[in-house]
């Protein structure tokens, strides 16, 4: 199959930017679609052209590395599929795909259609984590855990923090994400000492990195490739306003456990 492809190609986040048109040419339907853009890159270097730079790594829908927008769709026109994962099967022959890169004042664009995400890392880095010492692992079943908050904990931690949610979104907002990072240590016993706290710190780091508000929209959860659900939104929004009136330490009950 032979495709037109009009790509985003900028030089860094200062320079100004332009849509290139190139020709995929002999492109087997059994490709993902970085194959396919190998095949371009490969011969756009074989002309001494300057290849176009995308991110990647594994490859196997599990880093959340690949994202780009292809036809206004983050990470293309089959949902709870990374690019990666996305085969030249889902296009026809003739077809003209539009690439870019993830658009938000968080996510400055590094080079053509790769993106820095690394605001999602200081999100992660202000209070994604349990500062208790644990010392040698513990038996797997020493602290009882409801299945059901387990399920919950297990889904919102299924978060590969690829930003689909913020290039979806028309606000460029980052509650999904941020939601499910709070929400996959809240459902837990061995999250709640810091729980609210850390809903605090995480939600003001989000909010310093330049992300915009959540409107309900509903566009992150559409396109998120691992289908984590809005239901993290709200748990984390109701933690962070719990926090807010009583100082991050604990409800007006007392209670420092439980789902929300």
């Amino acid at each position: 199959m032979n495709l037109t492809l009009h790509v985003w190609r900028q030089k860094n986040a200062k320079a100004t930017g332009a849509f290139v048109t190139y020709q995929a040419k002999d492109i087997s339907p059994d490709m993902s679609f970085l194959e396919m853009l190998d095949v371009v890159n490969e011969d756009l270097i074989a002309k001494n052209e300057e290849p176009i730079t995308f991110d990647h790594d594994c490859r196997e829908g599990i880093c959340g590395a690949c994202g780009m927008v292809i036809n206004g769709a983050p990470h293309g026109p089959k949902q709870r599929t990374t690019t990666c994962q996305l085969h030249m099967r889902s296009f026809k022959d003739g077809d003209e795909l539009t690439l870019e890169p993830w658009r938000a004042e968080a996510f400055p664009i590094v080079r053509d259609l790769m993106v820095d995400r690394s605001a999602f890392d200081r999100i992660i880095a202000s209070g994604g984590f349990i500062t208790a010492p644990t010392g040698t692992a513990q038996d797997a079943n020493a602290i009882p855990v409801r299945k059901e908050n387990a399920d919950l904990a297990m889904d919102a931690a299924a978060c590969i923090g690829c930003g689909a949610c913020v290039a979806a979104c028309p606000n460029a907002s980052a509650m999904l994400f941020t939601g499910a990072k709070v929400s996959q240590l809240a459902l837990l016993p061995q999250g709640q000492p810091e729980r609210y706290d850390r809903v605090l710190k995480m939600v003001s780091e989000m909010d310093a990195s330049g992300f915009g508000s959540c409107t309900n929209h509903g566009e992150c959860a559409s396109a998120c490739p691992k289908g984590i659900s809005l239901q993290n939104i709200a748990r984390m929004n109701r933690d962070f306003v719990k926090a807010s009136l009583t100082d991050g330490t604990r409800d007006a009950s007392g209670d420092t456990g439980g789902a929300g």
